[in-house]
């Protein structure tokens, strides 16, 4: 698996983990609202409430008011994910959509390919 840092410049890979980090956050605090309220005293729910609601605030003037509170995590992610695979490949002149192929998750899965399935 190639390193993202001998494709990509540094600033690329930087802007992708955050926005990825970002992205995930959200889903997690969607997945994690499936099973807790948002208000629970569960210290990782607190923190992805924390975390996230800016997020939310901030997007609320183009969040439908037709999706109910699970959701809107999820609709604002689709955002962050919609600048990783199409805008991000764009403004660094890829010729097809989805080049970038998220070097956040390309990490994540090396380091568990490396631990778990290398050959020994």
């Amino acid at each position: 698996m190639d390193n993202p840092l001998a494709i990509f410049p540094i600033w690329v890979v930087a802007i992708d983990y955050v926005l990825g980090i970002i992205m995930w956050t959200l889903i997690a605090r969607s997945a994690m609202n499936v099973f807790l309220p948002v208000d629970s005293e569960f210290f990782f729910m607190k923190f992805f409430v924390r975390v996230t609601n800016p997020l939310l605030k901030l997007f609320a003037p183009i969040t439908p008011g037709f999706l109910i509170d699970l959701f809107v995590p999820l609709y604002v992610a689709w955002f962050f994910f919609m600048v990783r695979f199409y805008l991000m490949p764009w403004l660094l002149g890829y010729s097809v959509m989805g080049m970038l192929s998220f070097p956040l998750e390309s990490e994540i899965t090396g380091m568990l390919y490396e631990q778990f399935l290398r050959p020994k």
